[in-house]
């Protein structure tokens, strides 16, 4: 003998509305549910990641007429490391309030450039890990800052992350290594506005 849905036992109407009202509910709850335990989007607010990561004109820096829009996949660092180069989203530590300035909170994108153990410097804005120049193609020249300095070793389960655009990015040059904990996770793509789609 089969078991009746009592959402059947209602007047034709009522029961289409609470299938209705179910069924939006279930799908607002997997949403949640994928947003917080497997990939989240995110809104690029300023134009510290310039030209990789686009923010809105009029603000300052900004190249184009909308933001964009990343996925962040927070499921990745469950599976592998961090890796030099990924471009990742973690919650700003609270130094960063004091020390950059407009600070809107929450969550920075940048590039992890210096892994746990090694040593970041930069002489006249070409960036050094433990004496060795990185190749950055993704830093365009006039991004470049004149900077020379030279960081503490980056200590176990931290990260030493930079903004591409080098010259107007507030980051670990000014407040440090980034804790593993706080990482969120690689952006793996961008998927607005339509012209910027793009895998990662």
């Amino acid at each position: 003998m089969g078991v009746r849905n009592p959402i059947h036992r209602l007047p034709r109407p009522w029961s289409l509305v609470v299938d209705w009202v179910v069924t939006i509910a279930l799908a607002i709850g997997f949403v949640l549910a994928f947003e917080a335990e497997v990939a989240k989007p995110y809104r690029i607010p300023s134009s510290s990641m310039e030209p990789t990561l686009h923010c809105a004109r009029p603000a300052r820096g900004c190249e184009a007429r909308f933001s964009d829009r990343v996925l962040v996949l927070r499921l990745a660092y469950r599976f592998r490391s961090p890796e030099r180069g990924d471009v990742v989203v973690f919650e700003a530590p609270r130094l960063a309030e004091t020390r950059c300035g407009e600070f809107e909170g929450g969550a920075f994108v940048k590039r992890i450039v210096g892994l746990p153990g090694e040593v970041v410097s930069e002489r006249s804005g070409q960036v050094f890990v433990d004496g060795h120049a990185l190749s950055e193609p993704f830093v365009p020249a006039p991004e470049r800052d004149r900077r020379t300095a030279t960081w503490p070793r980056v200590p176990a389960d931290h990260y030493f992350v930079m903004g591409d655009n080098r010259s107007d990015s507030c980051d670990s040059r000014m407040w440090g290594p980034v804790p593993r904990s706080s990482l969120v996770g690689p952006v793996v793509a961008t998927y607005w506005p339509p012209t910027r789609f793009d895998v990662r």
